[in-house]
């Protein structure tokens, strides 16, 4: 009965070491990032709540957040990609989108005006938890911030895949989990273009 008790009490204690970031690695390759750190919206919510160091990096286009809503749980709203209004995308009826130059410089700053150590968790969110999310955590991985993850189903989540909403983006992500976001935009937290 001791070991029994012994055994338990080792499970017990692993499962509440292991760590918050049980999102399972995505298949699509361009969402794998070099950290292998992966949360969903609502395991990085929980992050931020029991680890206040930790922030989170919105990197979606000032008009994605305009229209889709934001979250005041961000901490730096800093697009990986911009909207190019004088172009339009190749293969979508929508605007191209080119690449923020800017990027790494001005996520660096306000890291920086922040007094944030390479040791703070990062958090970074795109749409959908793939393309502008990973690379953007693998930019600061490289820099030396070991701890940088992405959320693997975005601000807007995965669209349903059948009934009446089919390819609507209403499955998981952080709007559509339960947790705080708005129309309303932070004016303090607003993407204002240095160009």
């Amino acid at each position: 009965m001791k070991k029994l008790s012994l055994t338990a009490f080792t499970l017990a204690a692993l499962l509440l070491a292991a760590p918050l970031h049980a999102a399972d690695k995505p298949t699509n390759t361009t969402a794998q990032v070099k950290s292998d750190l992966y949360v969903t919206a609502t395991e990085a919510y929980d992050l931020l709540q029991q680890d206040k160091t930790a922030l989170l990096i919105d990197v979606r286009d000032p008009i994605e957040v305009m229209f889709t809503g934001f979250t005041d749980e961000a901490d730096i709203h800093v697009p990986y990609m911009i909207s190019d209004r004088t172009q339009k995308h190749a293969k979508k009826p929508s605007y191209a989108m080119k690449k923020n130059e800017n990027f790494f410089k001005e996520v660096s700053e306000k890291l920086e005006e922040m007094k944030i150590s390479k040791d703070t968790k990062l958090i970074f969110m795109c749409r959908s938890g793939s393309n502008r999310s990973a690379p953007a955590a693998d930019m600061f991985y490289e820099a030396g911030f070991k701890n940088a993850y992405t959320i693997v189903d975005g601000f807007e989540g995965s669209p349903s895949k059948e009934g009446k909403s089919k390819g609507v983006r209403d499955v998981n992500g952080w709007r559509n989990s339960g947790l705080p976001w708005s129309y309303n935009l932070n004016p303090d937290k607003m993407y204002f273009s240095t160009n």
